[in-house]
């Protein structure tokens, strides 16, 4: 069930198609191992908190911000604004686990919280690029348009029940926009990526709208993908300023983002669905345009890790395990924890310029698939999905 390219005076109409026991009827058939991961202890170890708030047992993170009242001034220079965020942020943090453990209740949301301060500095990131590690510098709001290709307003692909994600995930409530902060030669969405469809411009108002009824017909979260979400990130939290459910935020991302939006992810996202793309050698430069692909990714990691909760996904590349899937597994057991949840992914199919590649014009071999899972293992990862 798609709804591609869909005008926004449509989106009531969409969104109606299907009622949310047709939803849950069609995943509980198509996906059972969806209901299996409930049981799954550490699956749950991993996502505790995320399956405490898609069964309505916790309050989504931008909830509790968006409640939690923060005093700025709109003319305050944007150096004061992100010394409030930083102070803000530890309240945050208080707060979240006093509503957890029912200490606290979470309040209505407030006109100046600290999710509207977040938007707030957004919006002058907006101004000056840079939620992405290539810092444009560029104003999107005046149209210029950076290496991404996005301009002032989100252009949205497609939004519906994906069934395809990971178990815990699906019915997974998939919202794509277009453009992204790289450019993977093989990628498969690529149409949507490099900004080929035409898709439809979504207000802020649209957005929430949209999360709301996917919510609404049976969706466990709000994934915001692509292409990329990044350079979507100021209207993403205004958008969630307007949302009525109680829905988690899944951030499904390169990981190629700025330190600045790693912090202002931080009481936002629930659930990082990151991707580990590259090792530490020219891969990451050579395959996708993305210099320092693994000092930004492993930084990302490590904060995502501190203040949400992680699925990773590492697509396993035709001849690169010894350079990528051997340093990713390793780093991520080390560094995160051997119950990491870790999607080790097998769909590697050559599609747009896969072909200037010479060692991905092929599918990978059932022997690289055998030996990335035997890499794993040896890494002493436990909570894998293969």
């Amino acid at each position: 069930m798609k709804y591609a390219r869909l005008p926004h005076k449509n989106i009531d109409a969409a969104l109606k198609f299907a009622s949310q026991a047709d939803v849950r009827d069609m995943w509980a058939a198509a996906r059972p191992d969806s209901l299996a991961v409930l049981k799954n202890e550490k699956c749950r170890r991993s996502l505790s908190r995320y399956f405490d708030v898609f069964q309505g047992k916790k309050k989504a993170k931008f909830t509790i911000s968006r409640s939690l009242p923060v005093g700025f001034e709109p003319e305050s220079t944007i150096e004061e604004l992100w010394k409030k965020h930083e102070e803000t942020l530890k309240k945050y943090l208080i707060c979240e686990k006093e509503i957890d453990s029912s200490r606290a209740n979470s309040g209505n949301p407030v006109p100046s919280s600290f999710l509207t301060l977040k938007g707030e500095i957004a919006k002058r990131i907006m101004s000056d690029c840079h939620f992405c590690t290539r810092r444009c510098g560029i104003d999107r709001g005046k149209g210029e348009l950076g290496f991404c290709g996005c301009g002032p307003i989100p252009i949205v692909s497609s939004f519906f029940e994906h069934m395809g994600e990971e178990p815990e995930l699906v019915p997974s409530g998939t919202i794509f926009t277009c453009g992204c902060t790289m450019r993977c030669l093989h990628c498969q969405n690529w149409t949507i990526s490099q900004n080929i469809e035409v898709g439809d411009m979504c207000q802020p108002e649209e957005l929430a709208k949209i999360v709301d009824r996917l919510r609404q017909r049976g969706c466990r979260n709000a994934n915001l993908v692509g292409g990329e979400p990044t350079p979507w990130l100021y209207q993403w939290l205004d958008a969630f300023t307007k949302v009525k459910e109680n829905v988690p935020v899944v951030w499904n991302s390169n990981s190629y983002y700025s330190y600045e939006t790693s912090q202002l992810l931080a009481g936002f996202a629930d659930v990082y669905l990151l991707d580990f793309k590259y090792g530490p050698g020219d891969c990451a430069t050579r395959i996708s345009s993305a210099p320092d692909y693994w000092t930004v990714c492993t930084r990302n990691h490590l904060t995502a890790k501190r203040y949400g909760e992680l699925i990773i996904r590492v697509l396993v590349l035709p001849g690169h395990n010894s350079c990528c899937t051997t340093p990713i597994l390793s780093w991520i057991s080390k560094n995160l924890g051997s119950e990491t949840r870790v999607n080790l992914m097998d769909q590697y199919r050559p599609e747009w310029r896969a072909h200037e590649i010479p060692e991905l014009r092929r599918r990978l071999t059932g022997e690289e698939l055998r030996e990335a899972s035997d890499i794993a293992r040896e890494a002493g990862l436990t909570n894998t999905i293969t």
